[in-house]
This record gives structure tokens, C-alpha cells and sequence, in this order.
């Protein structure tokens, strides 16, 4: 399988996460999003949409966006599993991981920023404004539901890594990129922290990719 990614990209980071859990081989294209490779006629014919990440099979079949690759990826290499056994605890890890994927995240994307800015005049301080809302908004939210639930455990859903904390650690990320503090939240950020201590965490943080600012 290909993997089409960019060391800044939050969702990439998410799949490159999962990849490197379960010790699945594959090659990873880089898209060059600053210079606008994602919008040309080579990627669009990948993913018309014009984002990442993007994953070809061997057979030519085009998974897109990361928490369907992320599902693919749970099915085809079950161990270590990223939902848990439970039909509740799946719903909860996936509501979990879906406050930063499905609701955060896309508030942040470059072609939102890009829009607020030209289209709606926002300055910089604006786009900081939005950003910070978007992230502490939704990092609160996930606070509570891990501070309110005896289910959260080493992690965020028991002792078993899950997709809920590939999205914690993605929303901690952009905390880190926008520069919003994020101390008000101590036990995501100690979560985060747990998961940064590992292998396949380490390896797939954004700053440790080819291309990635020295």
C-alpha cells in the first residue's frame, strides 16, 4: 500500500500513527501542501477532494480520510486492537476521537484558515482567535468526559491504546502548532504525554518526518 502524507498533517499523523502500532509495511508519498501539490491534477486524480491522508491498495482501490483509513487499517491487522471489545466502549472511544477528528480539527485546515482570511478579512490575531477557540473548546470537552468516566484509565479508554488517543494526541499536536496553552487540561495533557513515551508515537510525531523543520 502507498501512503500519501505530509510531516504537518494532523490526519496523516493520525494513519502514520496506526501504521506504526501494528507494524504494517508500506510507501509513503509526500504531498507537498505548501507548494500546492495537493491541488494539482496528479493528486486530485488520487483524491478529489484534495486533502490528506490518502492510502492506495495493492490493488489500486483509494482509502480517504483517516478515520475510515484508521478502521481499515483495525480490520486488516487486528492486533493490537484500537476499539475495544464493547459495543458501548467502541461508541465511547469513537465519540471520544471524533470531537477532535470531526469537530476540532476541521475548524483548523489550511483551506478554512485560508477562507476566514481572505474571504471574511480576519487577520492574524483573528486566525489565532479562531484556532484557540476551536481547541480549547473541544480539548475541554474531551477533559470532561476523561475526568467524569471510570473508564478512563493509562489512556483514555482503559489500558489499551485506542483510537480515541490517536485523536487526543492529533488535538494535542495542533495545541502545540498553534501555540495554545493547554495546561488547564492536565489529564489529556498527561495522557498525551504517556502516549509521546511511545515507539510508535515518538517515531510519528509531525517534527520527526522528512520535510519536517530542523
Amino acid at each position: 500500500m502507498n501512503f500519501y502524507s505530509n510531516w504537518r498533517s494532523l490526519a496523516a499523523y493520525r494513519v502514520r500513527v496506526a501504521l506504526a502500532l501494528k507494524g504494517i509495511p508500506h510507501e509513503v508519498t509526500a504531498v507537498d501542501m505548501l507548494g500546492g501539490a495537493h491541488l494539482l491534477p496528479a493528486f486530485l486524480a488520487v483524491n478529489p477532494q484534495g486533502v490528506l491522508p490518502a492510502m492506495v491498495l495493492d490493488d489500486g482501490r483509494v482509502l480517504f480520510q483517516s478515520m475510515a483509513i484508521l478502521e481499515y487499517l483495525d480490520e486488516i491487522a487486528p492486533e493490537p486492537p484500537l476499539l475495544p471489545a464493547d459495543a458501548a466502549g467502541r461508541a465511547r472511544v469513537r465519540g471520544l476521537a471524533l470531537i477532535h477528528a470531526a469537530d476540532s480539527h476541521p475548524l483548523l485546515v489550511p483551506r478554512v484558515r485560508q477562507y476566514l482570511q481572505k474571504e471574511a478579512g480576519l487577520n492574524d490575531a483573528g486566525i489565532q482567535g479562531w484556532a484557540t477557540r476551536a481547541l480549547t473548546t473541544g480539548l475541554q470537552a474531551i477533559e470532561t468526559h476523561l475526568v467524569s468516566s471510570p473508564e478512563t484509565g493509562t489512556y483514555c479508554h482503559g489500558n489499551q491504546v485506542t483510537l480515541a488517543d490517536i485523536c487526543l494526541s492529533s488535538h494535542l499536536l495542533a495545541m502545540m502548532f498553534f501555540k495554545v496553552d493547554a495546561s488547564a487540561f492536565p489529564t489529556a495533557v498527561a495522557i498525551h504525554e504517556r502516549l509521546q513515551a511511545l515507539p510508535a508515537f515518538a517515531a510519528s510525531h509531525p517534527l520527526k518526518q522528512p520535510g519536517a523543520p530542523v
